[in-house]
């Protein structure tokens, strides 16, 4: 994410709408809905704001199980990465689980909170980063020093955006375990089980809609709509630069999103 996006993350305050999403750094299935995301997040800018609960999808391989996917252990989590990347034309490194698995989500998790300890858009720019570790570069985030890397790319790229020091206290702190702790409260008080999941509702209003799973742009619109039906987008892009100056890091599918429908799945997946 660019400085010129961080600074239009702010205006999302002024927003008519409120998204919860609720994700983890190591969901094949958040990963691959980031085309869709980006977009609705780029034409909406300025009328909507959201802010990220992190699930803790896996504490441990122990008590992990996931009879949905028929997941108990590491190798088994291969083949639904390699479905997600099928489905979805995200770029997935699947090997990962078979090179060098994470053994918990939760280190990842508790890194987004310590960046969020910094600011919001730190914590968004720090996900999106550790994601790319895993997803692309078929890093274990479950590592230390993997989650300190990315913090220091991060900071090296964006100087004024996070406190690689400050960072380092934090990731080993009470305080963002605390903001972990609280986000995996709020996960079971509203029953999510899968992700990724979006709340979304009229800022103010306690009633809402909710999105389960992996969705297309049009349906993520949908739901939107559903809360606010006469909200309009700001604008829609067909200057493939233009957007990659937004977002910085930018994949392939996330451009061919952008540009319209080209390409599109008209899929959903839980």
């Amino acid at each position: 994410m660019t400085k010129k996006e961080s600074k239009l993350n702010l205006k999302t305050e002024a927003g008519s709408v409120e998204i919860v999403y609720y994700t983890d750094p190591l969901c094949c299935w958040s990963w691959a809905m980031e085309p869709q995301w980006r977009r609705l997040r780029f034409e909406y800018r300025g009328k909507i704001k959201w802010r990220y609960c992190m699930g803790g999808l896996i504490a441990n391989w122990n008590s992990f199980n996931d009879p949905m996917n028929s997941i108990s252990r590491p190798l088994q989590m291969g083949p639904l990465w390699m479905e997600a990347k099928y489905i979805s034309g995200m770029p997935i490194q699947d090997r990962v689980w078979y090179d060098n698995p994470p053994a918990s989500s939760y280190p990842a998790c508790i890194a987004v909170k310590a960046a969020e300890l910094q600011s919001p858009i730190a914590s968004e720019n720090y996900l999106r980063r550790v994601r790319e570790a895993v997803m692309l570069h078929g890093k274990n985030i479950s590592e230390r020093d993997v989650l300190l890397q990315v913090a220091g790319e991060l900071a090296e790229e964006l100087p004024d955006l996070l406190d690689v020091s400050a960072f380092e206290r934090e990731l080993g702190g009470e305080e963002a375990r605390q903001a972990f702790k609280q986000d995996l409260m709020q996960v079971r008080l509203h029953a999510i089980s899968r992700f990724p999941t979006l709340t979304i509702k009229r800022v103010g209003e306690e009633q809402g809609v909710m999105v389960v799973g992996y969705r297309t742009y049009e349906a993520l619109q949908q739901a939107l709509l559903q809360v606010v039906p006469d909200l309009q987008p700001i604008q829609h892009t067909t200057d493939e630069m233009e957007y990659r100056r937004f977002w910085g890091n930018t994949t392939e599918r996330e451009m061919k999103e952008a540009l319209r429908h080209e390409g599109a799945d008209s899929r959903t997946h839980a």
